[in-house]
């Protein structure tokens, strides 16, 4: 992993604990850097434009816009309103899934089975962060998984197998406008998006002189 360079201005140092929300604002200019500190661990990821959060992170938009299945370097990070909103601009991994969405408790109830169904979840993590910045349940839109790699077959279909995330892979992110990023360190543990055991996660923001 490269240093923060050292003209850099840290903003944000945080570690994100294993199975825990984290949410913050990225001022335009910043750069978001998402760091995978043990390997294997899926970050489920949602973005909202700061100023109006009815504008927020599209899926479907960025797969467009790149006319690429998975985000990595280059890719831009697009809104419902079609305005990119962050740039990735380094990816030390290569797999990132924006298709297969967070899990839940009713998914996991239905995938693994009813015992599962009281077991800690994304969609629980992102209600729970959402709620500090007055949203709610219909504001959980289709998400990004960092480091979760889910392959796609030529008929179209998909499954979530073992990441290929190492140690101390990370990305980064430069915001094309103020952006509130919300997080949820996976959960899960009956499918191989975290190895089956979730481990934290660090986030740094950063800002240089020319950003």
């Amino acid at each position: 992993m490269a240093p923060i360079p050292a003209s850099a201005r840290i903003v944000l140092d945080a570690t994100v604990p294993a199975r825990a929300p984290w949410s913050a604002t990225i001022r335009k200019g910043q750069t978001l850097r998402i760091v995978d500190s043990h390997g294997q661990q899926a970050v489920d990821t949602l973005f909202f434009a700061a100023d109006d959060f009815g504008e927020r992170y599209s899926g479907q938009d960025t797969l467009r816009a790149q006319g690429a299945a998975y985000v990595s370097t280059g890719t831009r990070i697009m809104s419902t309103e079609g305005r990119t909103m962050l740039r990735m601009v380094v990816d030390s991994c290569g797999l990132h899934d924006t298709s297969a969405g967070a899990c839940s408790c009713e998914s996991n109830t239905v995938r693994f089975g009813h015992q599962t169904k009281y077991l800690h979840a994304c969609r629980e993590n992102f209600l729970i962060e959402a709620a500090k910045h007055g949203l709610s349940k219909r504001d959980i839109v289709p998400n990004l998984n960092f480091f979760m790699n889910v392959p796609i077959d030529p008929t179209g279909n998909f499954t979530v197998v073992d990441g290929v995330s190492r140690p101390g892979d990370y990305v980064e992110m430069v915001a094309e406008m103020d952006v509130l990023c919300l997080i949820s360190n996976c959960p899960q543990v009956n499918n191989p998006c975290n190895g089956f055991f979730p481990t934290p996660i660090q986030v740094v923001i950063y800002e240089t002189s020319e950003g």
